[in-house]
């Protein structure tokens, strides 16, 4: 009983720390080193209250977060999402690759929480340590887009390790096509998901719909909000113009880096 909790334990402290909640993780080391204490005393034969489950945090002083802010997070408490998973929400919802100020409005708009700018700076250099450290161990890591003509890692553009390659790849008319599939992805999520009308959806929309031409014409209603459907008609209509020729300049730097890999 105490192995398995000590290791949820163990987990639950890593994620917290992750995540930058310290106030969280000093909590959670404090009730994991009360259950490893415990299981001394069971294994050396101590006291046998040693058995005994691990009191409540709220029996201990420890604050517990109250259910409203336990349903607003999913029913998780906040903070113990790791940031990575926050980020990798933000980039499966875009489908392209990223800088950390879109990928941060994009997880603020439509997930809880607040991505800390501080942690995306440092990032990638954590998921590289970590693949370095564990090969293969985590079932995605964050890394940087590719540039098609030298095959390296694209400055400020952060991808997902088991998108297809030319979806990690980035060519000359790359920044323009995936600035327009995000703003048709954005759209999307914010027209079925009914978040159209959310002051931070908003803000994203009309950063989208502000360089797209037709975006912003005729978008706005009496309460002068941008139609989330107009945007991603607008972004579709400029995306079929540049989107072949792009995909051709991905797919042969794709080709050339499963050469160097094989």
């Amino acid at each position: 009983m105490w192995e398995e909790r000590i290791a949820e334990l163990r987990a639950a402290v890593r994620r917290a720390a992750a995540s930058g909640d310290r106030e969280t993780a000093r909590s959670l080391r404090t009730e994991l080193r009360a259950a490893e204490q415990a299981w001394d005393e069971a294994v050396l034969g101590g006291d046998p209250a040693a058995d005994a489950p691990v009191p409540p945090r709220a029996e201990r002083g420890v604050p517990v977060e109250s259910a409203g802010a336990r349903e607003r997070d999913g029913g998780a408490a906040r903070g113990l999402v790791p940031v990575r998973e926050q980020v990798h929400q933000a980039l499966t919802l875009l489908g392209v690759p990223a800088a950390p100020k879109l990928i941060g409005a994009v997880h603020g708009a439509f997930f809880p929480g607040e991505i800390p700018a501080t942690r995306l700076t440092s990032l990638r250099r954590d998921e590289e340590r970590s693949f370095r450290s564990a090969p293969y161990a985590r079932p995605y890591y964050l890394c940087a887009a590719l540039t098609a003509d030298l095959l390296a890692p694209a400055r400020g553009l952060l991808t997902v390790s088991t998108w297809p390659l030319r979806q990690r790849v980035v060519g000359p008319l790359s920044a323009r096509v995936d600035f327009l599939t995000a703003a048709i992805r954005v759209a999307e999520r914010a027209e079925h998901t009914d978040t159209g009308r959310d002051a931070g959806v908003q803000r994203l929309l009309w950063r989208f719909a502000a360089t797209i031409p037709g975006a912003a014409d005729g978008t706005v209603g009496t309460d002068g909000a941008v139609v989330p459907a107009v945007v991603a008609e607008a972004a579709r209509a400029e995306l079929a113009v540049h989107s072949e020729a792009d995909g051709r300049d991905r797919a042969a730097a794709a080709r050339r880096a499963a050469d160097v890999l094989d």
